[in-house]
């Protein structure tokens, strides 16, 4: 079963201004998503997790093949008017939102084309909503908005105005990222960026549920042993 509908990426008109891109919803088969989220690694934590490092089922990794395939990329290439052989992909994933996410930015300058794919039943939270912007400063300066909605791909070249981002949000927010790199020692530096990155959000979420939770339980079995009780409890 092809999980891609390659010829609505195809059929799609190419938006050129202010930067090239385009939107096509529904891209994954609605047929396939069920085994894709059946499949999509657990990830507890925000942040970008470089796809090797991580554990999932065949239909996730059916995906991330189809999506690393010379079809798509054929397709990407034609659409885009770029020469893409020779070129290093790398796959990223997302499974939560942090508070700290979502801030304008045009993706790295060794990264040539950037596909989002959302893996999100439905979406009726107001932010974390992908907005392609017209400016670097006004996340208000909306060029238009995208819903991560299951199956949704937004595709864009990267340029020194690819301006985009989203209102805040914390939770869950599934999203699958393809880039085209210059080389491969710019996927190999881009992979360990986001490696550092998505760890150093790690140790932040362990730690705040490490104050928020455990040490509260710490505390009372404190107490209980003492046989006195605290004057204060974290969260109460």
């Amino acid at each position: 079963m092809a999980m891609l509908d390659l010829a609505a990426f195809r059929s799609t008109p190419l938006n050129h201004a202010p930067f090239p891109y385009l939107i096509v919803p529904a891209f994954v088969r609605a047929e396939a998503r069920a085994a894709i989220h059946a499949d999509y690694p657990r990830i507890d934590s925000p942040g970008s997790f470089p796809v090797g490092e991580l554990s999932y089922g065949p239909a996730f990794r059916q995906l991330v093949e189809a999506l690393r395939g010379p079809a798509l990329r054929a397709a990407v290439a034609e659409k885009f008017r770029i020469d893409l052989d020779g070129r290093p992909t790398m796959v990223t994933v997302r499974g939560r939102c942090g508070p700290r996410d979502g801030n304008i930015h045009t993706d790295s300058v060794s990264k040539l084309i950037t596909v989002l794919v959302y893996m999100n039943p439905e979406w009726e939270e107001a932010g974390g909503r992908l907005r392609l912007l017209r400016s670097a400063h006004d996340l208000d300066d909306v060029l238009v908005e995208v819903p991560p909605v299951e199956g949704t791909l937004v595709a864009f070249r990267r340029s020194n105005n690819s301006f985009h981002g989203h209102k805040p949000f914390t939770g869950p927010r599934r999203v699958v990222q393809l880039n085209w790199v210059v080389n491969r020692r710019t996927a190999f530096r881009e992979v360990l960026r986001h490696r550092v990155s998505a760890g150093a959000k790690r140790v932040r979420t362990g730690v705040g549920r490490l104050l928020g939770t455990s040490v509260v339980g710490w505390l009372g079995a404190l107490a209980g042993k003492s046989g006195g009780k605290p004057t204060f409890v974290p969260g109460e």
